[in-house]
């Protein structure tokens, strides 16, 4: 008699496919399409007078899938519950154990971290039992989100719109914008001035340093009394250059990315959701079909707040980089990243599953968005391991009747990281674009014009997207995808 395929079942049908693929003829691989078994939708479900106890039903149109994983698992030898590795990939394996009514002995847990043939075959050879605690820290997460959204939801279809819902998560970032909106009613202008000098050398060049204060010390200029009392003093006395300060400054790459700073970057780079985003990454990772190679999962797991990374992934990272780049680019050892307190650790940090598979390899095979946020993981996680940018510094104070003004330049020495990538900023960078002339100490100057400028003080901005993830993050809220 022929030994029977052993089953396993993952979430969804791409993943299904590209484990298949590594696995053979011995195992049948199918999807459970998410969650088969949630709280009623008609009522609370949760017995909040004893224990908190959760009532799960069935979900009403998945009967004939059931029914099918039910038969499936019936005729197999082992059942492998390979859902997402996460606590609600946990939980979903343990709705599927229950459901499907499996023993201990027969119902094996496996997780990949990746999606490539080498993690699929180790992990399936190393299967372990369900986590209890991770499945309570689930089921305790879905039971607070039913007692804050049952009775929220409803008053988000009354007041805003119907079919919105709200839980721990969503109602925490309402609060968050309400108070950012009543910040921004309270705010109170003020006026400020900014006075910028456009000098120029008896030896040619012209640069524009910007007022800084008086004497030793740094001053603001509130009034446009104040600015006309500087600029009356300064036309009637020399610019002389008070010091030239060169330096150089080195920059360090950003670490590679979890889940909050990559939904973060993408809003921000690509103006993708963080719905949008996590759905492209899911695709990277669950397989893509790459032309000569068949499917293959091209990111790790991207629900993480880890900044760990593998030794095989660190090793393949240095070879890539000094083969590609040289030498002079790689940092002389790996760089590794400290994982903020409080973390999960549960996952590597997000990075290629084949630092190999640059975005142009594998460019032809990808849609445009699966394309542009492989480009951004690729880079993150290819610059994390390279060495610092150098910058050579100038720094040069003007004086004139005792106020000072100041002109910094920076310019690339030598590229580093940035020949790869570089991290995006919520704000824009003050510092001036255009070189300085070659100065020395006690040279004259000769004033050509004074910019005086007025401004005012502006009230806290509201949330994007991105800034929104990162106050959450910060506040030690969650990670939202939604």
């Amino acid at each position: 008699m022929a030994k029977a395929k052993d089953l396993v079942i993952v979430e969804s049908p791409a993943k299904a496919k590209t484990i298949e693929k590594y696995l053979g003829g011995d195992y049948k691989v199918t999807a459970s399409m998410g969650h088969l078994r949630d709280l009623p939708k008609s009522k609370m479900g949760v017995d909040i007078e004893n224990g908190f106890e959760p009532q799960y039903i069935p979900v009403r149109d998945k009967k004939e899938l059931i029914a099918q994983l039910k038969k499936d698992a019936k005729s197999a030898g082992t059942v492998y519950l390979a859902t997402d590795p996460d606590r609600e990939g946990e939980a979903i394996s343990w709705h599927l154990k229950e459901l499907l009514g499996l023993p201990d002995e027969k119902a094996k847990r496996v997780t990949f971290n990746e999606i490539t043939k080498k993690v699929v075959t180790e992990s399936i050879k190393a299967p372990r039992a369900i986590d209890q605690d991770l499945v309570d820290a689930q089921q305790a997460r879905r039971i607070l989100d039913r007692i804050v959204g049952y009775k929220l939801s409803p008053l988000l279809w009354r007041k805003i719109k119907t079919g919105l819902s709200a839980g721990r998560v969503q109602s925490v970032a309402t609060r968050m914008v309400v108070d950012r909106e009543e910040e921004i009613k309270a705010f109170r202008s003020e006026e400020y001035w900014l006075l910028d000098a456009n000098l120029s050398r008896d030896g040619g060049g012209s640069f524009t340093a910007r007022f800084h204060g008086k004497g030793d010390k740094k001053q603001e200029l509130h009034s446009e009394a104040e600015v006309n009392a500087v600029m009356d003093a300064v036309k009637a006395a020399p610019f002389t250059v008070a010091a030239v300060k060169r330096g150089e400054k080195q920059r360090s790459p950003a670490p590679p990315f979890i889940t909050s700073t990559l939904q973060q970057e993408a809003s921000r780079r690509l103006s993708m959701t963080p719905r949008r985003t996590m759905s492209i990454a899911q695709q990277l990772y669950e397989g893509v079909e790459i032309s000569g190679q068949g499917s293959i999962g091209l990111i790790t797991y991207m629900r993480t707040d880890s900044l760990r990374l593998s030794d095989e992934a660190l090793n393949a990272a240095r070879d890539f980089i000094v083969n590609r780049y040289g030498e002079r680019f790689y940092p002389g050892q790996p760089r590794r990243f400290k994982t903020k307190a409080g973390a999960q650790d549960a996952h590597e940090a997000i990075r290629p599953t084949d630092v190999n598979l640059s975005p142009e390899v594998v460019r032809g095979d990808l849609t445009q968005e699966q394309y542009r946020l492989y480009r951004l993981i690729w880079g993150r996680f290819t610059a994390c391991q390279m060495a610092n940018a150098v910058y050579d510094n100038v720094s040069v104070d003007v004086r004139s009747a005792d106020y000072v003004f100041r002109a910094n330049y920076s310019e690339l020495k030598f590229p580093g990281y940035t020949a790869v990538y570089e991290e995006s900023k919520d704000e824009e960078s003050a510092e001036l674009a255009n070189p300085l002339p070659s100065l020395g100490e006690g040279e004259k100057l000769k004033l050509e014009k004074l910019l005086p400028d007025q401004q005012f003080t502006q009230p806290p901005a509201r949330y994007t997207e991105a800034t929104l993830i990162r106050a959450m993050e910060e506040k030690g809220i969650g990670r939202p995808s939604t």
